[in-house]
């Protein structure tokens, strides 16, 4: 049976929603499709171009998000969609955090470049938009990250019943979160 890339994703985002990153190995994954780890490196030269592509995957659903009316519904859309595709996967967020900054995410870029468009609508000077976008990107990646790790804690049994996940409201936190940081693009004036 003849390797495709697809197929290495496929079995690598598996791993990772089964297993989480920490056990996202390149042995592991060529035991997995009953390869050498060397036929691996014919498709990602190394495990960096691998977690890009598993990023991609992840990051497709936020690709996609129909383009809204006005940029403020523009970014809760992306965020929003940002933040269910990190959710989908074990470990999601710490995964396309680690390949943004790396440069190995296509997706990532797609997305930043939508922020980034949002934030020149907003007023934002284009000189600024991308670390408009880029503030925001990292305020959903950190915000999921803290939101993932807790749901690790709870289901390990070790969290306290008043931070047990069941105890906060994440969706009403990262509304807040994505609220102050649109009100500030609202009225940003020019880095100097």
């Amino acid at each position: 049976m003849q390797l495709h890339k697809h197929d290495v994703v496929e079995a690598a985002t598996a791993i990772l929603d089964s297993y989480g990153i920490a056990d996202l190995t390149m042995r592991r994954l060529a035991r997995e499709l009953n390869v050498s780890p060397g036929a691996l490196y014919w498709h990602f030269a190394n495990k960096q171009q691998l977690l890009g592509a598993i990023a991609d995957r992840i990051l497709q659903p936020a690709r996609d998000v129909p383009d809204a009316a006005d940029w403020r519904g523009r970014i809760v859309a992306v965020c929003t969609a940002l933040r269910d595709a990190l959710l989908s996967h074990t470990d999601g967020a710490e995964l396309v955090s680690a390949s943004l900054a790396a440069g190995q995410s296509d997706a990532a870029g797609d997305i930043l470049a939508a922020l980034s468009r949002a934030a020149e609508d907003a007023g934002v000077p284009a000189t600024d938009a991308e670390l408009a976008a880029r503030t925001v990107v990292y305020y959903v990646l950190g915000f999921t990250v803290d939101e993932q790790s807790r749901l690790q804690w709870d289901s390990a049994g070790v969290l306290d019943p008043e931070h047990a996940v069941a105890a906060v409201d994440h969706d009403r936190r990262f509304g807040f979160g994505l609220r102050l940081l649109i009100d500030g693009l609202g009225v940003i004036s020019p880095l100097s």
